[in-house]
């Protein structure tokens, strides 16, 4: 039998990935997940040191595939969706950089778009049948699920955005896209955009347009997203070692990848999940009292621009608890057992600017504003373990100016274990941000170049779900 996924709000039945996938949202307004998370052994997860990307992805995936795509088709798809590079720079000590920005829209969302793409593209062929795919981006999502769904027979794509707070060049890399392609600018935030795509999925005058979703939301970004943590510790650890990561977190979708892994069998010693001031998440995990932040609070890592990420819904789920849509906590999870698996702490802007000038300085590591959010929690994190040593005593002697021998002999030992920071967008998709902070503009990949010198098309409402829903509707004739 398939395995089976249920709503997190609990009201819906449960449902085969293909289902949910279809779906997107449960139709009780929940989040679909796994009611069981299959399992990798020690020796399967050992042998991924050996192995390329695409079948590190093919063997992950096929957990969740098994009875739903025929093996040797998923293997297809995976060689023909991660046919790009995914570089670990070593730092210092144990401590590496993962870059997830070389696919086609320079950012980590291409990891599941491509995926998705390819899934639902095969669902919708086996079953003749038509959808439209809905989301809310930030930032890097729209342009992901764009170029991934773009010309995919059978699926339209209609993408909103905060038009205030994207950058030039996220927003041409999906405006600037044709065909089965449709992005909307909102006057509002991207919490507004979320809110009128999770409305819509739950709208009966909407009943007749067949409905999906390729944000976070959906199962079928977190389960790509899982990969790539089984990836680095294939590269950077020992058989069984544990590995931490720090993740820039918004939406807590590639946060939750890393707890998927982890609920999978990988070996984490910690999950941290690094925020900008949209600080609700540290807070709870600090008071066991959640309030979402709303209007979200506009920050230079504007892809994490969110008051209430939607994905805490399945996070509190692991932990045995249960929190619905709006962010209301019927059931209180494991406060102690998460403290002891994830750390949070939000990075001001300041911090942010200051940690790109630091890290660019001391290791020539290029990092933007949401690279750098993960890099200062890292920080923030060791300081709270080791909290009587300095920056430079934890980093160790690669990471210490001084070749001094006595200084070196004089610093508190440390364990020295395999840590992982996530940069998860091109630094060239910031140039006037990169430019202000360090004195030049990054390189641009030349698919953003050809982006930025095509002309745009898209159309422009209010945070107004009445128009949306008609926007909707006259667009499905």
């Amino acid at each position: 039998m398939p395995l089976l996924f249920s709503s997190t709000n609990g009201q819906s039945p449960a449902v085969s990935l293909r289902e949910a996938m279809l779906a997107g949202q449960a139709p009780d307004r929940g989040l679909y997940f796994p009611e069981k998370f299959p399992q990798l052994t020690s020796d399967e997860i050992s042998a991924f040191a050996k192995l390329p990307y695409h079948e590190i992805a093919f063997r992950v995936l096929s957990k969740y595939t098994d009875g739903i795509i025929p093996a040797h088709v998923l293997a297809a798809i995976c060689r023909d969706a991660y046919n790009f590079e995914i570089p670990l720079e070593k730092v210092y000590d144990r401590v590496a950089v993962m870059r997830l920005d070389q696919g086609p829209t320079a950012s980590f969302k291409d990891f599941a778009a491509q995926m998705m793409a390819r899934l639902l593209g095969r669902f919708l062929q086996e079953d003749g049948k038509q959808l439209t795919i809905l989301t809310a981006t930030s930032g890097d999502t729209g342009a992901a699920v764009a170029h991934a769904f773009h010309n995919v027979p059978g699926i339209r794509v209609i993408v909103l955005f905060p038009i205030d707070e994207v950058s030039l060049s996220q927003r041409k890399l999906m405006t600037t896209l044709t065909g089965n392609v449709r992005t909307v600018a909102i006057d509002g935030k991207f919490d507004d955009c979320q809110a009128m795509v999770k409305q819509a999925f739950a709208d009966p005058a909407l009943k007749h347009i067949p409905l999906s979703s390729a944000n976070s939301i959906n199962i079928g970004r977190l389960l790509p997203q899982s990969i790539y943590y089984f990836y680095a510790a294939s590269r950077l650890t020992k058989p069984g070692e544990p590995i931490v990561f720090s993740v820039p977190s918004g939406n807590f979708g590639d946060m939750m990848g890393a707890v998927v892994a982890r609920q999978m069998g990988l070996p984490v010693k910690k999950i941290i999940a690094s925020v900008n001031d949209n600080d609700a998440f540290p807070k709870f995990l600090t008071s066991g009292h959640y309030e979402k932040i709303s209007p979200s609070r506009n920050s230079v890592s504007n892809a994490m621009n969110v008051g209430h990420p939607s994905n805490l819904a399945r996070l509190v789920a692991v932990y045995g608890g249960r929190m619905d849509e709006t962010g209301r906590i019927h059931r209180q999870p494991d406060l102690a057992a998460m403290r002891r698996d994830l750390f949070s702490s939000s990075i001001s802007d300041q911090r942010t600017r200051e940690t790109i000038r630091e890290v660019w300085n001391k290791y020539g590591l290029l990092l933007e504003a949401h690279g750098a959010v993960a890099w200062r929690g890292f920080e923030d994190w060791l300081e709270s373990e080791i909290p009587n040593a300095s920056r430079e005593e934890r980093e160790g002697d690669e990471g210490h100016k001084s070749s001094d021998a006595s200084s070196r002999a004089s610093r508190p030992s440390r364990e020295t274990f395999p840590a992982v920071v996530l940069e998860t967008a091109n630094p060239a998709k910031f140039p006037e941000e990169i430019e202000k902070t360090i004195g030049f503009a990054p390189d641009v990949p030349p698919a953003m170049t050809a982006a930025i010198k095509l002309p745009e098309d898209f159309d422009r409402m209010g945070a107004d779900y009445e128009k949306f829903r008609n926007y909707l509707i006259a667009k499905h004739v």
